[in-house]
């Protein structure tokens, strides 16, 4: 094992039957308070700190955007449960890439993977 290796954990934080698509499940690893999510059928994790205000993001709602269309004043509603809006401010971030809607800082996003039933998501040790 290489040294960075060494410094990651890895745990499992639901069943994939505890996390159906559209849901979350917020848990604490390593001393971090992390949002699993389910968008679509691909696992998320998400640290649950706002880059804007450190608010608890991954209580926010999950919902999808609006983008311009053809005719000049027009939006459509697409990425439908993709977007996770913060609860303080209302800052957007997309759930599958971790980027902001509206700013250039990132929500931080945490390596998943499903190992039989298991949702297991890693991160670095706290020392």
């Amino acid at each position: 094992m290489t040294a960075k290796k060494d410094r990651l954990v890895r745990i499992p934080v639901a069943t994939i039957d505890e996390l159906p698509p559209g849901t979350r499940k917020i848990v604490e690893v390593e001393g971090r308070s992390i949002g699993v999510f389910n968008v679509n059928g691909h696992y998320r994790a998400v640290l649950n700190l706002c880059p804007h205000e450190l608010a608890p993001v991954c209580l926010g709602s999950v919902r999808g955007t609006t983008r311009p269309t053809d005719m000049p004043s027009h939006y459509d509603w697409h990425r439908d449960g993709e977007i996770l809006a913060c609860p303080w401010h209302g800052w957007e971030f997309d759930l599958i890439s971790g980027k902001s809607l509206v700013d250039r800082r990132p929500l931080k996003l945490f390596p998943v993977e499903v190992e039989g039933d298991q949702i297991v998501v890693e991160v670095a040790k706290r020392r």
